[in-house]
């Protein structure tokens, strides 16, 4: 029998045989953030995801697909953030061998390119109807196309998104959101959540159903930490504005890396023992009496002050930040001496909140993540240290895309209540 997911308007989404799509494609032209439009969104053709056998040939962002879902999506879903913006939308296969999700991102401060993007899925939406309902004259296929909204960005841009797009918009609550992709993402697709360690870097968690009581820490432009108790029923307990922006504007300044992902390859090439203080660098050793090894960092940027005092007694010109000609501190290091410094403070909070509200498991998630390794090892490191192994910490393989699966599972039929998110009183 087909494993049908109802949720609160038009659709139900079927999750039968879904699986996440692992080969990637290289965008042929525009942003980094952006992945080319598939030949399937040409004039005249219909939106389409290219599936074959519970396979695909073309992918992009690891979309999920949905081998065995037929039923007509009429929706986009956007989550606006300080930092980012992403979507997520629906294609379904020409042959009616079912669909997929896809997923993709845009910088924020690139708002007409997500528009322009959103514009022509919305195009090739309407086109796909028409044809539909032309060949098929008792189709039910719904011509109009709606998009759910949330983040802060879904009040910022609504004129704008309303007046370019031409379309009705709703606004979802942001916090529920989180929640509701979150629920999905634990309880219906298979390899998503994973626990993270060096010996072991992708150990995934089987998808359960007895998922409450747990912890979201999201991760975005700030930090929000969000103890779920049960469906529907969440409250935001704490964060801090040392987030994913902090980390973005800092390097902006120090290093004159121009994004995101650049400060993460930097990150990933540095050496922060070049600029931190370690307890070895304190005690020549280990501090085995309270538990700290050599290589723990005793001061972030710890080593900086001194290392430059010892230039100014040679006379070494070290004004200015780092990309204007410092040249005695590496810009990949420093990234991942902040990299390291951020992600600390914030596993360290989010254990202080889980211990305090009794709470064994802790999910990370937003775009500050991005699958680094670093990061997920600094984070689970922290739960694992602070908690003696008590608690543990989750990632998820689409981790910035919460809110906006949250608002896309909204769209549904009056009357409809998610199986395990929603109470069922629509």
């Amino acid at each position: 029998m087909a494993k049908l997911i109802p949720y609160p308007g038009s659709i139900r989404i079927n999750v039968a045989g879904a699986f996440i799509v692992d080969d990637e494609i290289t965008p042929e032209s525009g942003s980094s953030n952006t992945p080319p439009l598939d030949s399937t969104l040409s004039p005249g053709t219909t939106l389409t995801a290219n599936i074959s056998n519970g396979q695909s040939s073309k992918t992009h962002n690891r979309d999920i697909v949905l081998p065995h879902h037929t039923s007509d999506v009429s929706h986009i879903a956007v989550d606006i953030g300080g930092s980012l913006a992403k979507l997520v939308y629906f294609t379904r296969d020409g042959d009616n061998l079912g669909g997929r999700i896809n997923f993709t991102m845009f910088e924020t401060e690139n708002i007409q390119d997500l528009i322009s993007f959103m514009s022509k899925l919305i195009s090739a939406r309407r086109r796909s109807s028409s044809v539909e309902r032309s060949s098929k004259p008792d189709s039910r296929t719904d011509q109009h196309v709606y998009i759910m909204a949330t983040g802060g960005g879904a009040y910022k841009f609504y004129d704008r998104l309303r007046k370019e797009l031409d379309v009705e918009i709703w606004r979802e609550d942001e916090m529920e959101c989180l929640i509701v992709g979150l629920d999905f993402f634990i309880t219906e697709i298979p390899d998503e959540v994973f626990t993270y360690s060096e010996q072991n870097p992708m150990s995934f968690v089987e998808a359960k159903q007895d998922i409450y009581p747990y912890l979201l820490v999201n991760i975005g432009s700030g930090v929000s930490m969000i103890m779920v108790s049960g469906p529907r029923q969440f409250k935001r307990i704490g964060g801090s504005s040392l987030g994913g922006g902090t980390l973005w504007g800092l390097l902006s300044l120090i290093t004159g890396a121009k994004s995101f992902d650049e400060m993460l390859l930097l990150a990933s090439k540095g050496d922060n023992t070049n600029v931190d203080m370690l307890v070895g660098d304190i005690y020549g050793t280990d501090y085995g009496r309270i538990g700290l090894k050599s290589s723990t960092i005793a001061s972030s940027f710890g080593k900086v002050f001194k290392q430059r005092l010892e230039s100014d007694e040679d006379d070494t010109d070290v004004d200015g930040p780092v990309h204007e000609g410092n040249q005695r501190f590496k810009a990949e290091d420093i990234s991942r001496s902040l990299l390291y410094a951020i992600s600390n403070n914030i596993g360290q909070i989010a254990y202080l909140q889980a211990q305090r509200y009794n709470l064994e498991h802790i999910y990370f998630g937003g775009s500050f993540i991005r699958g680094h390794p670093q990061t997920m090892n600094t984070l689970s490191y922290a739960i694992k240290f602070w908690s003696a192994g008590d608690k543990k910490a989750y990632f998820l393989r689409h981790e910035g895309y919460l809110g906006a699966v949250g608002a896309f599972l909204k769209r549904q039929p009056t009357g409809w209540g998610r199986r395990n998110s929603f109470d069922g009183k629509g």
